[in-house]
C-alpha cells in the first residue's frame, strides 16, 4: 500500500472519529421541533413514544420497513410517492427532514465548523432544498 493511500484513509479515519464525537445532541431547540413533529405524526392512535422508537421517517411516510422503502426509491419512486401510496401527509415528511437538517445546522454553527454567514444562507434554503429532495424534483405549486 502507497503512503499516500494510507495517509489518506488515516485522515478519513480521523475525520469520521471527529465527526461523531461532535454529533452528541447539543441543540435543544431543534430537538423539540423533532419531537412537535414526531407528536403531530405519530396521530391519535399512538403514543410519541410509539413514534419516536420506530425510524420517524418511516412513520412519516408510512411505510413500514427499511426494505419497503429501499424497494420503492429503488423503483424509481419519490418519497411524496411513497407518501401518497400509504396515505400519509407529504408536509410532515417535509417538515421532519427541515427539522433533522436544521438541526444539524445548530450543531455546526455551535460547535464553530460553520460561520453565521453561512449558517443563515443554508438555513433560508433548507426548506426548498428538502421539498425538491421529497417531490424528486419536481415541487408542485404552492407545496414549498
Amino acid at each position: 500500500m502507497s503512503s499516500k493511500r494510507i495517509v489518506i484513509v488515516c485522515t478519513m479515519a480521523a475525520a469520521i472519529a471527529i465527526g461523531i464525537v461532535w454529533n452528541d445532541e447539543k441543540s435543544a431547540a431543534a430537538c423539540v421541533d423533532k419531537y412537535k413533529i414526531l407528536s403531530k405524526i405519530a396521530g391519535s392512535g399512538r403514543t410519541l413514544q410509539d413514534a419516536a422508537g420506530q425510524d420517524p421517517l418511516l412513520h412519516a411516510l408510512g411505510a413500514t420497513s427499511d426494505e419497503e422503502l429501499y424497494d420503492a426509491l429503488y423503483e424509481g419512486k419519490s418519497l411524496a410517492d411513497i407518501a401518497a401510496a400509504n396515505e400519509a401527509e407529504v408536509q410532515n415528511v417535509i417538515d421532519l427532514q427541515v427539522a433533522e437538517l436544521t438541526e444539524q445546522l445548530d450543531m455546526r454553527l455551535a460547535g464553530g465548523s460553520l460561520s453565521l454567514d453561512a449558517y443563515l444562507a443554508h438555513k433560508s434554503e433548507v426548506a426548498e432544498v428538502i421539498a425538491r429532495s421529497v417531490y424528486g424534483g419536481n415541487v408542485p405549486s404552492g407545496s414549498a
